[in-house]
Order: structure tokens, then sequence, then C-alpha cells
């Protein structure tokens, strides 16, 4: 007893030296039109004092029949080191009701006239809509505390910190390490080419939007500006080595393009668009990319994983994203395929998604609906993609899954070669909007074939081959409302952890 008595004390002790030692840190924002007045926030940790929290604001695409209308979001930052508690005010209106999404995380807010008190906890990545608004809302980045930060004395590298800072299009080369502090807006861009051993960190804002003309001083550097290429926020052009870390885009184009390229790492990343071919990441021809715990809301693809387009060759392999929040204002969240090389056809292969959180779909083209979309095109194939624990929470339109043996004449020169061995495990969805899901091949030597549901849930049922519900004459995507076409074989729905009990 004497001895469980001692080692209760020092638990306790521990525990309190732990809530003690409990750190938030807030970045001052720079005076622009950045800067939101949408919402007022304050945060603490452990009933400690509040702290104030400057909020920004982005654009959104919001597609209202063909029109594209461009909303003003919000998003704040801070970090922290465990649970942190937030009070919220809106500035005018009422608040009828709130949902703080991804809803898996279980945040439960309180409401008491225009406030709205919650928790979040470190690395939880959240939006808040008041009144189902889903375009006027606030986005929350709760981020780790950053251990080792650079300091201005390192002249190997580019820092920039708390302010505004224009630099242009930067072309980084091998073994540079740019930093962008908390507090710190860059306007511009960087372009990787040919380059290895390149870092990118730092839980400051990359845009390529202008802030105002109320900015700080622009602050001058000739660190290799260019003026060629696409318009990308960040291109990583047949490059080995390039590791992105916890900032915040805003781009006019796509916000990250990984093109010929190997050991890329994408970690604690956040963006959103509103223009046109605005997507998050996109992937040609490259090896082991890694995407861990990132949060993209853009207005095309979120994540799109191709083979060969314009001046990039080769087969695309060893992907893997972990851990990310998707949201699609259009097009897909997920997409795979459709680009390659009819001449000397790629292979997309080897790609893994585990524990990832769709907000939405929302795309009024048949042609590009699917919040997980696999579109061999080109001659390419698709083999060996494993999709798990995955929970769509909700379609404003579009469709769960499309999978097709494709020729798109916009895009192809070719049909593509096939889709093959596939698994989906753990998938639920929770809404009610999805369109008829598509499986189909292109002819009897282009097939779609070896695909695995494992644990399907749709509302609350799970969609398997002997499921009691399904008349014996129906086909099992029936009752999931997917259309499996023809040329394709060994598609399967099964519930692996039932089946063993």
């Amino acid at each position: 007893m004497i001895f469980k008595y001692k080692f209760l004390c020092i638990v306790t002790i521990l525990l309190i030296s732990q809530l003690s030692f409990a750190e938030i840190i807030t970045y001052k924002a720079p005076k622009c039109d950045l800067v939101s007045t949408a919402y007022s926030i304050k945060i603490r940790e452990h009933s400690n004092s509040w702290l104030p929290l400057d909020v920004y604001q982005a654009r959104v695409a919001n597609v209202v029949k063909t029109k594209t209308i461009r909303e003003q979001t919000s998003f704040a930052y801070f970090d922290c080191n465990g649970m942190v508690e937030v009070e919220l005010t809106i500035p005018a209106g009422r608040i009828n009701n709130i949902k703080i999404r991804p809803l898996a995380y279980g945040i439960v807010p309180q409401i008491k006239g225009k406030t709205v008190t919650f928790s979040i906890n470190v690395n939880q990545y959240v939006s808040i809509e008041i009144n189902g608004d889903i375009f006027h809302n606030l986005q929350l980045f709760a981020n780790e505390i950053e251990r080792s930060k650079p300091t201005t004395k390192d002249t190997s590298i580019l820092f920039y910190g708390p302010g505004i800072h224009r630099i242009g299009k930067v072309n980084l080369p091998s073994n540079k390490t740019v930093y962008i502090a908390g507090g710190a807006i860059v306007v511009g861009s960087f372009l990787m080419d040919h380059a290895k051993n390149v870092n990118i960190t730092g839980h400051g804002i990359l845009t390529q939007t202008e802030p105002d003309l109320n900015a700080t001083k622009p602050i001058a550097t000739d660190a290799g500006k260019v003026k060629q290429g696409r318009s990308d926020l960040l291109t990583i052009n047949y490059s080995d080595n390039v590791h992105i870390e916890g900032l915040i885009v805003l781009p006019y184009r796509y916000s990250i393009m990984i093109g010929q390229s190997s050991g890329v790492k994408v970690k604690h990343f956040k963006s959103f668009s509103s223009e046109g071919n605005a997507d998050g990441i996109d992937i040609f021809c490259s090896s082991d990319v890694t995407l861990d715990h990132i949060f993209m809301r853009n207005s095309d693809d979120c994540i799109a994983i191709y083979g060969h387009r314009w001046n990039y060759f080769g087969n695309t392999r060893n992907i893997t994203v972990k851990d990310a929040i998707l949201w699609a204002d259009v097009a897909h969240p997920i997409l795979i395929g459709t680009h390659g090389d009819s001449q000397n056809p790629d292979t997309l292969e080897n790609i893994k998604f585990n524990n990832i959180q769709i907000l939405d779909q929302h795309e009024n083209q048949i042609d590009y609906q699917g919040c997980m979309s696999l579109n061999s095109g080109d001659s390419n194939l698709i083999r060996n993609v494993i999709f798990q624990d995955v929970t769509i929470e909700n379609i404003r339109k579009g469709q769960l899954v499309n999978l097709r043996v494709m020729y798109n004449a916009k895009y192809n020169t070719s049909p593509g070669a096939g889709i093959e061995n596939v698994l989906f495990k753990n998938i639920f969805y929770k809404g009610e909007n999805a369109t008829l899901s598509i499986i189909t091949g292109y002819d009897d030597k282009r097939k779609i074939k070896h695909v695995v549901f494992d644990n399907l849930n749709i509302n609350g049922k799970c969609i398997t081959d002997n499921m009691a519900e399904k008349p014996g004459f129906y086909k099992t995507g029936d009752m999931a409302n997917f259309f499996i076409g023809e040329h394709t074989e060994e598609i399967k729905f099964i519930n692996s952890q039932s089946d063993h009990n």
C-alpha cells in the first residue's frame, strides 16, 4: 500500500508539473487586408489568462449553377502542446446552431448569445460552421509548438520574420532552407528545379495574393528570382529530398506541383484556393512522396496523382497520404490517373491513403465526380491502391467513388490500360446527396479487376455480398447505389471483421 501511495503521489506531481508548463504561442498579424473582422477569438489553456487570436481571410469557390462566386472564408492559427479552450464571438447576427468538423473529433460547442466556447487539441484542424454557412466559416489550426527554430543570425537560411515580405518567384538551389515564421506573410512563390535537400518550413503564410498598399516596406532580395515556368506556388521539378512543413498557403494556381521528383515530404500543410485550375497538391511521374497531416480546401482537385504530362516522364509509385482533411469546393478530393504517356505507358502503383476525412465534394460535371476517383487514361495502368479508414461527411454534388478505364478526348490520346488490386477498407459515408457511383472498364483488354470493399458503411449500413437485406437477384452495388458495369472482374463487398467473428 505504501508503494502504491508513493507511486500515485509521483504521478500526481508529474501531471501538475505538466499542467504548470502548458504553452500557447500566438502570432500578431501584420496590418493588411488579409486580416478579418468576421470573428473575435480568445484562447487559453488550463484556465489561464485569455489570449487574443488574430483572424485572416481567404477566398474559396462557391459554384452556383455554372457560375463561380468567390466567397470570403476565415482562418486563424496558433501553437500549443495540449488541449486549448476557445471562445469565439461573432460581431453581428445570431447563432442558432453550430457544427465543428471533422465530426470525428467529437468537439461539442456551447452557445451563449453570440459567443461559442469549445476545446480543441494540438494538431487538430477544424471548420467552425455557424447556422450551416460553409463559405463564411472559420477554419482553426492548432499547430504543434516548434521546438527548433532558426534565427536571423544563420545566413545560410532565407529567414522571413513577422511582417510582410514581397519576394517574387525565388529559385531555390540545393541544400537551401527557407523559414517563414509565424506572423509572417510572404508574397511570392518558390521553385525547386534539379535541386536536392531543400527545406521550407515555419508557421507563417505564403500567398500569391497582394495583401494591400498599407503593408510594411518590402524587403529587398536577389535570391535567385526567376520569371519562367508555371505560376504555381511551390514547384518541385526534377528534385530530390524536399521537405515542406507547417505553412498556410493561398495560391493562385496549384499549391504544390511535384514533377519527376523523389523523396518529397509535405507535413502540417494547409491550403485554400478559389481560382480555376487551383489544385491542391499534384504529383506527376514521381516516387516516394509522403503527404502527412494536411488540410486542403481547394477549387479543383485537392490531391491528384498522375503519370506523364508536359515535360514529366516516368512511372509514379510509392505515394502515401495520411491524416488528411480534404474539401473540394470543385472537382475531386482525390484523383488518380487521367494523364499518361500513350507511346510509353506509365504505371501508377503502390499508393496508400490512410485516415482521411473528406468534408465535401461539389462538382457539376459528371466526368469529374468521385470523392475517391481512379480514372485510367492515356494507356496508364493503376494498381495496388489502398484507401483505409476514410470518412466522407457530405457530398453536396458528386459520387462516393468513380473507377473508370476511360478515354476523355479533352485530355487523353488513348484509353487507359486498366485498374487492378484496389482495396477500400473501413469507408464511412454519412451524407445524403451522393449520386450514382461508377465502376466500369473500357473493353475486354482494359478491365477493372480485383477490387475489394471491406466494411463499406453507408449511413450506418454495412454493404456486403451476403447482407441479409439483399435479394438474391440484386447486385451488391445496387445496395450501395454503385453502377458496376461492363469489363469488370472480382468486385467484392465484404466485412472481414464480421466474417472472422
